[in-house]
């Protein structure tokens, strides 16, 4: 089967659109025959004619087809049309299609296009056709800003989400900080401790080794408590900036729906909805009015 380097969908409106196409080029061809044939039993029942006469035939004929001229300049609006649609769809993505005239006078592309017309409807029949759904068209006037509004607050939305899974996580990390600066502490009162108990024990040589050695565990205890502070004071400020980022994104979000609210306000079915209730409360006052004339008084 000849293909056009399209994909499925977009082949599928192709095939709709030149079966359209060869619907209404043989329904132009049936009508030339048409007049053809009518001259051939109107006109043409005698055996000879005069130079006159058959000047007379050939422009009737002449008529019939420049009549077919207002049928070839309704193809050519047909085509306006098409590309009307699809320049329109474009433009609600804001994008710009550009086209190749002369790409429409390539011999090898119309000749690819003719195998696949022929492929396509020779063997289409011989096998039942599938009715397929059509699908109309996006109306425009619900799109551009509106659109690009809906996606700025669904892109707002998972923003938000990262932002409080990092929020959580920093959190996280924040709490685990603090046990470890609590353990080291936990760790450095217990070897005061053990240093005390001992230097009854240890004889004085080996005093001033000890005492080496804790200065250096302190050191190395201080300078790791140093760096788990620096951590701290790191994450506090990653937690404070990412509170703000969930404030911003939150007034960001409360804006978008301002906008969309005051927007759905402006529609033309928000003010039908609103006058009819306006009319209907105007109704139920002068219908409690009239009743009141007819009531009794307490």
């Amino acid at each position: 089967m000849a293909e056009l380097g399209l994909n499925e969908h977009h082949q599928n409106e192709v095939i709709n659109y030149m079966r359209f196409a060869r619907s209404k080029r043989g329904l132009r061809f049936k009508t030339v025959d048409s007049c053809f044939q009518d001259l051939k039993e109107s006109r043409l029942v005698e055996e000879t004619f005069t130079a006159d006469e058959v000047s007379e035939v050939l422009s009737g004929l002449q008529a019939v087809s420049t009549a077919r001229q207002s049928e070839l300049i309704n193809t050519a609006h047909t085509n306006g049309l098409l590309l009307r649609q699809l320049f329109s769809q474009a433009e609600k993505w804001y994008l710009k299609l550009q086209t190749d005239i002369s790409e429409l006078e390539n011999r090898e592309l119309l000749e690819q296009v003719a195998e696949f017309e022929k492929a396509e409807f020779t063997s289409s029949s011989k096998k039942p056709i599938i009715e397929t759904m059509k699908p109309k068209l996006a109306p425009l006037n619900e799109g551009g800003s509106t659109e690009l509004l809906n996606k700025e607050i669904f892109r707002l939305q998972e923003e938000n989400e990262k932002l409080k899974s990092r929020l959580k996580t920093i959190e996280m990390q924040a709490t685990h900080a603090l046990d470890e600066k609590s353990k080291l502490e936990r760790a450095l009162q217990d070897l005061h401790l053990d240093q005390g108990n001992q230097k009854d024990f240890i004889k004085a040589q080996d005093l001033n080794d000890l005492e080496n050695t804790v200065a250096a565990l302190k050191s190395e205890f201080q300078k790791t408590l140093n760096d788990k502070t620096e951590n701290q004071k790191s994450l506090e400020e990653n937690l404070v900036t990412a509170k703000h980022d969930l404030l911003r994104v939150q007034e960001q979000l409360s804006m978008a729906e301002k906008e969309l609210e005051k927007k759905f306000q402006q529609t033309a079915a928000y003010q039908n909805m609103k006058e009819i209730l306006t009319k209907k409360n105007d109704q139920i006052k002068d219908l409690r009015r009239r009743l009141a004339k007819y009531e009794p008084e307490d």
